[in-house]
């Protein structure tokens, strides 16, 4: 079925209902207790704060979406902007973010497995200090065998679990806002409040708050805000559906992760703070061993089902979505052509299916606990988030003429914005993360070349001409956190404050920089012959 032919039956509450949905997964069950080991109390204003920086990002995505109104959008637009290859490392940064979010998902519900009172299920997960804890053999395993079930849900028909997706998005919504309501009104101590990160009295500490943002699960979770952009081909009124279903869902979701950390950092038993703070707590299953200390034992079993369901939902979706990203990058020319191929019978890309399954193990036994891989695909959506901005200012130089249903009242202020904060967050997710996680970008360029070698190098140098900024942004950025300040994890050659400014100051040049570097590319002559 082609893009013109996709029926727009979505109305805006469904399509904010895809994207609430997406929003609330695994990020819920663990994004508090994750976030309050960084950042103490502060993790409330990090979440705030987060929300606020993906909503400024968002919007240009809303104006895009609505532009190109087509299935898989989040891929195409920097393509359509610059050319094949920001397009490939916007794409594949893309597919690392969702396809990491697959064994993730996994890994969240045997880590909750491992709180049931039985032995064999209590040695699934290794605690550690600091949220460091990991997965044990056996649990990896089952976290395996979980990754297969997800697989072969959509081996045969995507049918089968989207017949359940409406009751599922139901479910998911209800148990995290019966859970924030049920431990406040059960033995709420407001004095952890004022409890610091180690134990000592609580002060705000900015770097800590900016870490957690960037890490703990804040722009993992808020990541599914994708989800209404990507069904623009099918939404009626794109124009007006578009920023109502993003914009609703971030704002929803927003109030219920706040709800759920405050009710974390207040159900909280003191005793437990005294020991080491809020760095020291380690949950197998944060939410779930809180209503077993408070009593309530029925929470804990809804918490305990939830924690398949949430997950497991997040996983099957994601397992299509990424099987079908890997075939629209094969159909652009920088995959392998086998994983292009689609079953004679069932239509499904299995081959990429394939791929992303090995792929999918080789994230499970090198990240072995949700946080860990969660601040991984925290970066990595970073990075995907960084041509969105500059994409939507770009294309409004040199294709004016474009219709765009939905055109945003100061995008050039607020998409430089944007671009500016999303450098920042690359930034606060501390060193050495964000050089490992660059450096996961630029293994990836050899494929592009020798794609683009095969097919005779069209439009080189154009292409080299648009790309010349994110190839330089990378490295630079990767610099500046190794030279920033200790708060971030650098070497300290960066005051802190002074490496704040300085990283806003390069993310303000490089924005101006990769917006003139858009280009007429054939594929945005291809939409106004289309038009």
């Amino acid at each position: 079925m082609s893009e013109h032919s996709l029926r727009r039956d979505v109305g805006p509450f469904a399509l904010m209902l895809t994207g609430l949905g997406s929003i609330i997964g695994s990020g819920w069950l663990f994004g508090a207790w994750r976030a309050a080991g960084l950042a103490g109390p502060g993790a409330i204003w990090a979440w705030i704060l987060g929300a606020a920086i993906i909503t400024t990002i968002a919007l240009s995505y809303a104006e895009l979406g609505a532009m190109f109104p087509e299935s898989g959008g989040m891929v195409r637009y920097s393509h359509y902007s610059h050319g094949s290859l920001v397009g490939f490392i916007a794409g594949w940064a893309n597919w690392i973010a969702i396809v990491s979010v697959i064994p993730v998902e996994a890994e969240a519900s045997v880590q909750y497995m491992a709180s049931w009172p039985w032995a064999w299920a209590q040695g699934l997960y290794v605690q550690a200090p600091g949220g460091a804890g990991e997965l044990s053999v056996p649990g990896l395993l089952i976290s395996a065998v979980l990754v297969l079930v997800y697989f072969f849900l959509n081996f045969w028909s995507v049918k089968l679990f989207a017949r359940s997706n409406t009751l599922i998005t139901v479910f998911k919504l209800v148990v995290p806002a019966a859970t924030g309501v049920a431990l406040i009104a059960s033995g709420f101590h407001s004095e952890n409040f004022s409890v610091g990160i180690h134990g000592d009295a609580h002060v705000i500490d900015l770097a800590a708050v900016l870490t957690a943002v960037a890490t703990a699960g804040i722009v993992f979770s808020f990541n599914g805000f994708q989800s209404p952009v990507n069904l623009a081909g099918e939404a009626r009124n794109p124009g007006r559906s578009i920023p109502f279903a993003v914009l609703g869902s971030i704002a929803l979701a927003t109030v219920v992760y706040v709800i759920l950390q405050v009710a974390y950092i207040g159900a909280v038993p003191p005793d437990l703070l005294a020991k080491a703070g809020w760095h020291g707590i380690d949950f197998r299953s944060p939410f779930a061993e809180l209503a077993i200390i408070v009593n309530l034992h029925w929470l804990a079993m809804l918490l305990y089902i939830d924690a398949f369901v949430s997950p497991s939902g997040t996983g099957i979706t994601y397992t299509a979505t990424t099987a079908r990203m890997v075939y629209g990058m094969e159909k652009n020319g920088t995959m392998p052509a086998v994983l292009g191929k689609l079953h004679p019978v069932w239509g499904v890309p299995r081959m990429a299916m394939f791929f992303n399954l090995a792929v999918s193990f080789v994230f499970l036994f090198f990240f072995r606990g949700w946080g860990t891989l969660a601040a991984v695909i925290s970066v990595a959506t970073i990075i995907s988030y960084l041509t969105g901005p500059i994409s939507a200012m770009a294309l409004r130089r040199h294709a004016p003429e474009l219709h765009r249903p939905l055109r945003i009242a100061a995008l050039p202020v607020l998409a430089g914005v944007a671009f500016v904060m999303a450098t920042e967050l690359l930034y606060w997710a501390r060193w050495p993360l964000t050089g490992e996680i660059i450096l996961l970008m630029v293994v990836a360029l050899p494929v592009y070349c020798y794609y683009q070698a095969k097919q005779g190098w069209p439009d080189l140098r154009r292409n080299l001409k648009g790309a010349a900024w994110m190839i330089c942004y990378l490295p630079v950025i990767a610099l500046l956190s190794w030279a920033g300040s200790s708060d971030f994890g650098g070497h300290g050659y960066l005051s802190y404050g002074t490496d704040l400014a300085v990283v806003a100051a390069v993310g303000a040049v490089f924005y101006i920089w990769g917006v003139r570097s858009g280009w007429r590319t054939p594929s945005v002559e291809q939409a106004v012959a289309r038009a």
